[in-house]
């Protein structure tokens, strides 16, 4: 069997309520709608990202993230969840005591920033896709999702004067992983509640420009059917695949697959044609 060439993504922005993950939950079943295998792995000691995917709440779960990064490298098989409310979408749970256990890691560990890359490496291969959703902290969690990355997206909360509030810090900070992760590739600024017609989102979206160097060619527009699949516990498809909020990510997931060469024959037009523009 041959391998697969992974793509390990990092959704990653030290700002809280910035989408990063629904960014991760959708992008994930869409991704996984374009016949790509899908692992999501939430280091998120909240664990929205587990709650939502998985079938069983995190506290429920016996093996965690938090588990393998302690030094449970052996229960890796165990951690992964094949069976979750995605088709098509594997997880790996994350824990709340992931807040206290963080600086575990650090005093555990020679090189505290990669342990999460020796964790991943039998899954190198396996998925096409991997899908790091982590917390709004510039802290050992985060660094060790984007030091173990392909790829990174930083969302920005489009609709706030204060959306792009640190985004020079983080930017340090990446620059920073750089030198134990020199191919880390960045895929863009993803504007999230984006409405080109406000003048405030329109500022945003230029300083993303400025100050992050790329901002991916779709946005993610406002919507109440992300706390509907939230509440459901589906993917925004299943709430209304019609809706232009569906077609955002569907999108998003062909950008991405197109972008990061898993599928370059896919064109954007395909998942637009005949859909109506409805919320």
């Amino acid at each position: 069997m041959n391998q697969k060439n992974t793509k390990v993504v990092t959704i990653a922005n030290h700002k809280g309520g910035c989408g990063k993950t629904a960014t991760v939950v959708h992008l994930a079943a869409e991704l996984a709608q374009l016949d790509l295998s899908v692992l999501v792995i939430d280091l998120d000691p909240q664990g929205n990202a587990s709650t939502h995917i998985g079938i069983k709440h995190p506290s429920e779960v016996s093996v965690t993230i938090k588990d393998l990064l302690l030094g449970g490298y052996s229960k890796l098989v165990e951690a992964v969840q094949e069976e979750t409310n995605f088709k098509g979408v594997h997880l790996i749970s994350s824990s709340l005591s992931l807040t206290t256990e963080e600086d575990k890691i650090k005093d555990n560990e020679p090189r505290p920033l990669e342990v999460l890359g020796r964790i991943i490496k039998p899954l190198l291969g396996v998925y096409d896709v991997i899908l790091i959703d982590t917390p709004p902290s510039l802290r050992t969690l985060t660094g060790n999702a984007l030091s173990c990355a392909t790829d990174y997206i930083i969302p920005i909360f489009s609709g706030s004067q204060y959306g792009m509030y640190g985004v020079l810090d983080l930017q340090a900070y990446i620059e920073k992983i750089r030198y134990i992760n020199p191919n880390l590739n960045l895929l863009g600024a993803l504007l999230i509640r984006h409405d080109e017609r406000q003048l405030m989102c329109r500022a945003i979206k230029e300083s993303a420009k400025e100050q992050i160097g790329k901002v991916i060619p779709i946005d993610i527009s406002s919507s109440n059917n992300i706390d509907k699949s939230a509440a459901l516990k589906v993917s925004i498809r299943e709430v209304d695949a019609t809706a232009k909020i569906a077609r955002k990510f569907r999108q998003l997931a062909i950008w991405v697959a197109k972008e990061t060469g898993l599928k370059p024959e896919l064109q954007l037009t395909t998942v637009i044609e005949g859909e109506e523009e409805n919320d």
